[in-house]
């Protein structure tokens, strides 16, 4: 009988240290894995969509192309000043981005931005370019952005060219649901 409860007790005290192992692991990693904004602080990609159309707050967003130049040239075929340091290249990626009801459209549009990445994590803002044959901003006074109709946006980026062969594609992001959307080709 005394074996008996000995093997008991020591069943039990084992179960409760395993108990008490899994309640701490769960306390300690909560924070990291459940918290929304911190893993969208942290760069986390939520969603991986191939071209699109994706909704993302309320505009639609479609990867058409990513072309890569080492200049840019206007209608006329005069070159656009591009800031690009030596070793590095333009990448253009043309989207068609359509503002949905309930978007709030402020002197003619709004604001709209992506970013280019690649399967390292490296990520590369837009750059300007005045001139471009397409509108590179959902903002141009002197093209309002239409509702519910798809419009060509082009967003210019200047990467170092030993990245063009590990580009995905533009990342989108909706800062009040804490969502990042990879676009891929």
């Amino acid at each position: 009988m005394k074996d008996a409860s000995r093997a008991a007790r020591l069943a039990a005290q084992i179960s409760l240290l395993l108990v008490l192992l899994a309640t701490s692991c769960f306390l300690m990693l909560k924070t990291y894995l459940g918290d929304p904004e911190q893993n969208f602080n942290d760069g986390a990609i939520n969603h991986v969509v191939a071209k699109g159309p994706v909704t993302i707050g309320r505009a639609a967003w479609q990867l058409d192309s990513m072309t890569v130049y080492t200049r840019l040239v206007d209608t006329k075929g005069e070159e656009i000043k591009v800031d690009r340091p030596a070793g590095a290249v333009i990448v253009v990626a043309q989207l068609r981005v359509t503002a949905l009801d309930g978007l709030r459209i402020k002197d003619g549009g709004f604001l709209c931005s992506a970013a280019l990445r690649d399967d390292r994590g490296n990520t590369w803002q837009t750059t300007s370019a005045s001139r471009f044959p397409i509108q590179t901003s959902c903002s141009d006074y002197d093209h309002p952005f239409p509702r519910n109709k798809a419009t060509k946006v082009a967003q210019i980026f200047v990467v170092p060219a030993e990245a063009v062969p590990h580009l995905q594609g533009v990342v989108v992001t909706n800062r009040d649901e804490y969502e990042r959307f990879l676009i891929t080709v």
